[in-house]
């Protein structure tokens, strides 16, 4: 891929990128663990801007239920593997890049060893089990975690760093399951705009501009438009 490429021209003009940044992006590798309503925002966003090599985690398949807010999939993919109908599209989005699928669960026995392939990890996921494993894994690994979760109207952005604040900082106890089954009601635009968020989290960290959300907590309100950014 060459950074002068036409595809990319409208952010290699942005100061923020420019020919290095893009350069960086193109040699990026960014996991996203989770392909559903934040995990299409974001693989979509990140293949459109150049990364590199993007890796998709899910053991899912697509149901009429998700097409409501998982912008990545249509009606003749209900059935099938999340993780591989999200490949086919972001290669028919962009050939340029390389992207991989693991139809798998992210657990203990693969979490060591699919992080270790990658530069920064994206939270797709829906449940506390597999952000406290990816938050321990990145630790481990010295690897930026960018965590993102949505419910209803609601959603929250933060990137978490070796040294830096923790999910289980975060949540240093797991909800009981009884608050598990709440919080699956949800406005497709939610996903859009909070995925949307954390794709430009990684993009920020990849290219080095701004302030990256380290070690801190950003949330908006759908209703209100309201957001506010808090310490952690």
């Amino acid at each position: 891929m060459k950074a002068d490429s036409s595809r990319y021209e409208r952010q290699i003009i942005l100061p923020e990128i420019g020919e290095e940044g893009q350069k960086r992006l193109a040699k990026s590798r960014v996991l996203i663990v989770g392909v559903g309503g934040l995990g299409s925002p974001l693989a979509l966003y990140l293949a459109g801007a150049g990364v590199g090599m993007i890796g998709l985690i899910d053991d899912d398949v697509v149901s009429v239920s998700n097409l409501q807010r998982q912008v990545l999939y249509d009606e003749g993919q209900v059935g099938k593997p999340k993780a591989l109908c999200a490949q086919q599209r972001l290669r028919a989005l962009n050939s340029e890049i390389t992207v991989l699928a693991y139809n798998e669960r992210l657990d203990e026995t693969n979490a060591m060893r699919l992080i270790s392939e990658y530069d920064i990890v994206v939270d797709g996921t829906d449940n506390f089990e597999t952000r406290l494993l990816i938050s321990d894994v990145c630790q481990e690994l010295n690897k930026p975690y960018v965590y993102a979760a949505i419910g209803g109207l609601e959603g929250q952005v933060a990137v978490l760093c070796k040294g830096s604040a923790t999910y289980r900082t975060l949540f240093p106890e797991l909800p009981s399951p009884s608050d598990t089954q709440t919080g699956k009601e949800v406005v497709g635009v939610t996903p859009a705009v909070v995925g949307s968020v954390a794709a430009s989290q990684v993009l920020q960290l990849i290219c080095d501009y701004g302030e990256p959300l380290i070690d801190r907590l950003w949330s908006i309100d759908l209703r209100t438009l309201q957001c506010f950014t808090i310490d952690i």
